[in-house]
């Protein structure tokens, strides 16, 4: 007899319980933006018991945390063989995006990502619909949820030798890396098990403050709107029966691939959903460095040369060897050479023609599939020869001999730092949303995940998702009264 077990550790309802309410605010989708709005209504409406929020996920429950959490695991089995191994290569049908990666699971690409968190570069976000003082208070935010700290490699003393041999190289820009991983102990009954931040930690957050509904395995196909504003989604189960569950707010953060399928699967018109899809130019390098360089206490190597105007990318250097995050149970055995990672991320121009559109080829579900047009123009390869010359730089600056094999341009998608599909901004005919977020035309219908950024500079999308979708909670508490 196989006995099957709930696997209940957070509670869900069916699409069948969850079609006979009517939600204010219904999520679609829980990785980082998902996951921020969802824990910033349940803080702010913690007392308004009258208040329904849902939350639904295309995945099935896979993680109770961030992978680097689970005690079985370090940086390189998570890489090598966990997320090949729970994800989705969907490059494999985007030729011209070929390195996409999906996790259709509770808390998405956030179980894996490397949770670096700097801030983007200010003139760039000067270029933002939202006034930098107002984006400054919404970042402060995202890093307190995160927990971002620069304390990470605090006393490693690979980490102090070799920031200042890259200072003294001239690339002064180089600091510690700020990760979103929460540093304060567990005491006195309160436990901090979960440091590596993932968006399971805000849906937990929400939990504690206020009860709301997660489906899981709920695919939602379109959003229903009526007279200009939303209404619902329309979902399917995993046995393909359709469900249409109602709400005055619908808050789409499938993903910068899934949310424009969504939206125009739904008929929802506007000449920029789907277009301006950006990604990084991205490359990891690949180094060594003799291990007598360095005292006894040699700890681990988190170091981020931030973006410039001069030079629009970033380079994460990260070691030793598999060391960056280990577990406890494991021997911390250093070989005479030790192993730097370069892990670089350059801008791409958003442009119009770089988009995901609709097939005529259906899923299982008889939803279309949708399909990636892009390239990188004569400008991106220049920034990615720049980011190659960046980690040599890097490189020779702090001593450590580079593996020139190594620094080959990844395919497109590769980085899973693609955005913009969905971009705000105040023209409709350049961007799908407004400054809050919620799509031209469409009231109640909001965006909030990577593929609502303006732009994507040289960082990573996932603190400023997570900002401007604490920001759109706050609008939505604001506009609901």
């Amino acid at each position: 007899m196989v006995v099957k077990y709930k696997n209940n550790w957070i509670p869900t309802k069916s699409l069948e319980e969850m079609s006979n309410a009517n939600y204010d605010v219904l999520i679609v989708g829980t990785g980082p933006g998902g996951g921020a709005t969802l824990q910033r209504l349940c803080e702010l409406w913690k007392n308004q018991g009258a208040k329904k929020i849902g939350i639904l996920e295309k995945g099935d429950k896979l993680f109770h945390s961030h992978s680097l959490n689970i005690p079985t695991q370090n940086v390189n089995t998570a890489r090598d063989a966990l997320l090949p191994d729970n994800s989705t290569v969907i490059g494999e049908r985007l030729p011209q995006f070929s390195g996409a990666r999906m996790v259709y699971a509770l808390g998405g690409r956030s179980l894996f990502w490397n949770a670096a968190t700097p801030r983007p570069i200010q003139s760039e976000l000067n270029k933002w619909p939202i006034h930098r003082q107002e984006l400054n208070v919404y970042y402060d935010m995202a890093e307190r949820l995160l927990h971002v700290t620069r304390d990470y490699a605090k006393g490693s003393s690979m980490q102090n030798t070799l920031l200042k041999r890259l200072h003294a190289g001239g690339i002064l820009e180089a600091k510690d890396m700020p990760v979103a991983f929460d540093m304060t102990p567990s005491r006195q009954g309160e436990v901090h098990s979960n440091p590596w931040f993932s968006s399971i930690n805000a849906l937990a957050a929400a939990l504690f403050d206020r009860p709301y509904d997660l489906a899981v395995n709920a695919y939602v196909s379109r959003v229903m709107e009526e007279n200009g504003r939303v209404s619902g989604v329309e979902v399917f189960s995993a046995d393909k029966n359709a469900h249409i569950i109602r709400a005055k707010n619908v808050v789409v953060s499938a993903s910068t691939l899934e949310t424009p399928r969504i939206l125009l699967n739904s008929g929802i018109q506007g000449p920029a959903i789907g277009h301006y899809l950006t990604g990084h130019v991205s490359i990891i390098g690949i180094g060594t460095i003799s291990r007598r360089q360095f005292s006894d206490k040699l700890g681990n190597l988190c170091i981020l040369k931030f973006e410039t105007k001069e030079s629009p990318y970033q380079i994460q250097i990260l070691g030793p060897d598999q060391y960056f995050s280990y577990q406890q149970f494991e021997d911390k055995v250093h070989k005479d050479q030790l192993m730097v990672v370069y892990a670089a991320f350059g801008r791409v121009e958003p442009r119009a023609e770089n988009r995901v559109y609709l097939t005529g080829e259906k899923d299982e579900f008889g939803v279309p599939l949708q399909q990636v047009q892009y390239s990188l123009s004569n400008k991106d390869r220049q920034t990615a020869n720049q980011v190659a010359q960046g980690i040599r730089q890097s490189a020779a600056a702090m001593g450590v001999t580079l593996d020139e094999s190594t620094l080959v341009l990844r395919p497109p998608g590769a980085d899973m730092h693609e955005a913009s599909t969905c971009r705000m901004g105040d023209d409709p005919a350049t961007s799908s949303t407004n400054r809050h977020g919620q799509v031209h035309g469409i009231q109640g219908l909001y965006v909030a995940d990577n593929s609502v950024l303006p732009s994507l500079t040289a960082a990573g999308p996932v603190l400023s998702n997570v900002a401007l979708a604490i920001r759109l909670a706050d609008h939505i508490v604001r506009q609901s009264g």
